[in-house]
């Protein structure tokens, strides 16, 4: 299989804490890395804490954050920081991604915050990346995300996005399903949308189901398959920036690792073609 900077295979699943005992007995060969959150493994230790230590000893692993607020009027919380560096540096993390959202204004909200589209904000949350990048001495990998309003707004959402990865120099963790999600929600055109996106940017890809709320509601739950119309907007995105690292996410009403593993090759079938001409060049 094709490795990126990363040395993370092409594909990958994210993992959830009751799949750990089928996993640590047997990994299906064609999940080539995982995903967790770091918050969700952080604060055990015991049996929990060993077990994941064999298993990412064993097979590859990303984390994708939930907690770190890069938007938020609050100061960093400089000593989670530093417990994700050792976390990371125990168990050899090939990527960190967040959320390029907020969750905290003078206490936790639990739910991801759009950051307003401004010029301000675009030099408030690279600064902030920078930061962060500078403790964890790695980079930090931001994914455009799904909202569902947009307070403040003086740009476009792509504006917005292009402006953050420029001016805080990082990388962008590109969310398949958010595009769809916020494609509808906003009314705007999701390919057009993706190809201006900066393919030198790209670190890898997510892939996601969700719920109809209504004919022009979407929301982004990771409970339920992937999608026709999302599946044919990660076509496009091989198709124009190349094929990247790409992750199942996959948070509750989890089905068998049998069905999974069905979206799973699904990924495969999309990326093989891709991947051929490729080799050919």
């Amino acid at each position: 299989m094709q490795a990126n900077k990363y040395d993370v295979a092409n594909v990958g699943l994210g993992l959830r804490r009751e799949m750990l005992p089928d996993m640590l007995n047997h990994i299906p060969e064609q999940i080539g890395f995982m995903e967790v959150a770091p918050e969700n493994w952080l604060p055990f230790g015991g049996k929990l804490a060993k077990q994941f230590k064999a298993l990412s000893e064993r097979h590859p692993f990303v984390c994708h954050g939930l907690s770190l607020s890069i938007g938020s009027p609050d100061p960093l919380d400089i000593d989670f920081i530093k417990a994700l560096k050792q976390f990371f540096d125990e168990h050899n993390i090939r990527m960190y991604s967040e959320h390029l959202s907020y969750c905290s204004a003078d206490g936790h909200m639990y739910d991801l915050m759009p950051i307003p589209f401004t010029q301000e904000s675009v030099k408030y949350v690279a600064q902030r990346i920078r930061q962060v990048q500078d403790i964890l001495e790695r980079p930090l990998i931001i994914e455009n995300v799904s909202y569902y309003a947009a307070p403040g707004q003086q740009m476009s959402e792509l504006e917005f996005t292009q402006n953050v990865l420029a001016e805080a120099d990082c990388q962008l963790l590109l969310d398949v399903n958010n595009i769809y999600v916020n494609s509808v929600n906003h009314g705007y055109d999701a390919h057009a949308f993706l190809q201006a996106l900066p393919t030198e940017r790209i670190a890898y890809m997510h892939v996601a189901g969700h719920y109809n709320e209504a004919q022009d509601l979407i929301v982004d739950t990771h409970g339920a398959d992937v999608i026709d119309p999302v599946w044919q907007l990660l076509t496009s995105a091989y198709e124009h920036h190349g094929v990247h690292p790409t992750l199942l996410e996959r948070d509750f009403n989890i089905p068998p690792m049998h069905e999974l593993l069905r979206e799973i090759d699904m990924i495969h079938s999309l990326q093989r073609p891709f991947l051929i001409e490729q080799q050919r060049a």
